[in-house]
């Protein structure tokens, strides 16, 4: 099984390339966070820096850790849902529940180690520039070497490889319990269906809720002195999002009913096959909107925060002090927000192609090119506008204890810019993706097209 894993992986490169993406972006990140600890722990480092490097390891990186697990195992989970037809037909030839799970873990295990490897330098390269970055801002002292060791090399490769191994087992597990003919109906409308939430599920993603609230619970009473009410309320729309990106099927279906209407109304056949799709193919389309409800919450959350903390400590604290943290604040955002934008091209590229062998058979049963990216557009509109209502939401358990903490006041004033700066992106990368992808994969004779399989 295990060579079958590397036959696999070398014959289907484009529908691996989204999870070995996630796992080098991914693992650059948190290796980058990671050497800061390393850096900390260095002999001959004064307190001041060293406790300086640790926090911003811990806190920063700490999250950036939990995002980018969740980032290979949604990667992860889509490529293997797509695939039950292949595991499917394993069975049927014989293949055991547990030779299946073998099969699909060894892929993990050689896309994660892979990724994680070649992530290497990048994460270097990444940490002397954080390293620096700090240096300039007069948090840490000039005179500070860089180190590059156990935690980051430790953190980057350990948590992609776990990530993987954990979203393979658990995703193979439902097809390879199945009896073989069972597995093969069920593989015939692979990642269509309710998307139904398992209870494990529903309970994770209520705690990753309850602790985005318990995090902002901690930045409204940490006072309006210092940064602790920054630290708390910066990582609260991280968990916060990560909580609804894991109710993203029921998001999904909720959508499709608010919309289904007008979507049918002044859609015509593209509108009518918009809906269908997005009823039947809940699954899928669910993985499509988990990147955008995380990009949108950290990107308002943590903008509109920094915003909040200038206009607050005007004259409170040295100018200098405020534009260095200002600086390292966006900076730091910078890297997560990219992070989790490329992650949303990644997905909505990867589900796209995919769907080759739909478009053809949609093709074939009369509709034409424009009315499937027209279906294509519908649907990318109703997950955009799920994504920024419930990526908005994802905000609010930052910004709200935050403006309470600065200003005792709940409700901060608008920053109409802010959100929508992050909307125009979203709306741009998410339908550039979309329709960009469509194009190119209609352009596949429609007979070829349901001839090879996907």
């Amino acid at each position: 099984m295990f060579m079958l894993a590397v036959r696999s992986l070398r014959r289907r490169v484009a529908a691996f390339t989204a999870t070995f993406l996630a796992a080098f972006l991914g693992a650059v990140l948190v290796m980058a966070f990671g050497s800061l600890s390393d850096t900390g722990a260095a002999e001959g480092v004064a307190e001041t820096d060293r406790q300086t490097l640790s926090t911003m390891s811990t806190v920063v990186g700490g999250w950036s850790l939990v995002l980018v697990a969740f980032a290979v195992t949604s990667t992860l989970t889509l490529s293997v849902r797509q695939r039950a037809t292949e595991m499917a037909l394993l069975k049927c030839v014989g293949a055991t529940p547990a030779q299946l799970r073998r099969m699909v873990l060894g892929e993990a295990l050689l896309l994660a180690l892979a990724g994680a490897l070649v992530a290497i330098p990048a994460g270097a390269l990444t940490g002397r520039a954080l390293l620096a970055l700090l240096k300039s801002t007069d948090q840490v002292a000039d005179g500070v070497p860089f180190a590059y060791g156990p935690v980051a090399l430790g953190a980057g490769i350990g948590v992609t490889v776990l990530g993987a191994a954990g979203a393979a087992f658990l995703t193979a597990r439902r097809v390879a319990r199945m009896r073989a003919v069972a597995a093969l109906g069920s593989a015939a409308d692979a990642g269509t269906g309710g998307g139904r939430l398992g209870k494990g599920r529903i309970i994770l993603s209520a705690l990753f809720l309850a602790g985005g609230v318990q995090l902002g619970v901690m930045a409204a009473t940490a006072g309006p002195e210092g940064f602790d009410s920054m630290q708390f309320a910066g990582s609260a729309d991280i968990l916060f999002g990560i909580g609804l990106a894991g109710l993203a099927p029921m998001l999904v279906r909720g959508a499709s009913a608010a919309l289904a209407r007008p979507v049918r109304r002044f859609g015509g056949a593209s509108g009518y096959l918009a809906v269908l799709n997005l009823r039947q193919r809940t699954a899928q389309l669910a993985a499509a909107l988990t990147p955008v409800i995380l990009f949108v919450g950290i990107g308002v959350g943590t903008l509109w925060m920094q915003a909040i903390q200038n206009d607050t400590s005007a004259g409170a604290v040295p100018t200098t002090q405020e534009d260095a943290i200002e600086t390292l604040n966006f900076v730091v955002t910078g890297m997560i927000v990219l992070f989790t934008c490329i992650m949303l091209i990644n997905t909505l590229v990867a589900a796209t192609t995919y769907r080759r062998r739909e478009f053809g058979q949609q093709r074939l049963a009369g509709a034409t090119r424009r009315q499937v990216l027209g279906m294509v557009v519908l649907e990318g509109a109703v997950l955009t506008v799920a994504g920024l209502v419930c990526g908005t939401i994802a905000a609010l358990p930052t910004v709200l204890p935050f403006s309470y903490a600065k200003t005792d006041d709940w409700l901060p004033d608008p920053e109409y810019g802010i959100w929508l700066g992050t909307v125009a992106v979203a709306v741009t990368v998410t339908m550039a993706a979309l329709v960009g992808t469509a194009r190119r994969t209609l352009r596949t004779p429609a007979v070829e097209a349901v001839s090879v399989a996907s």
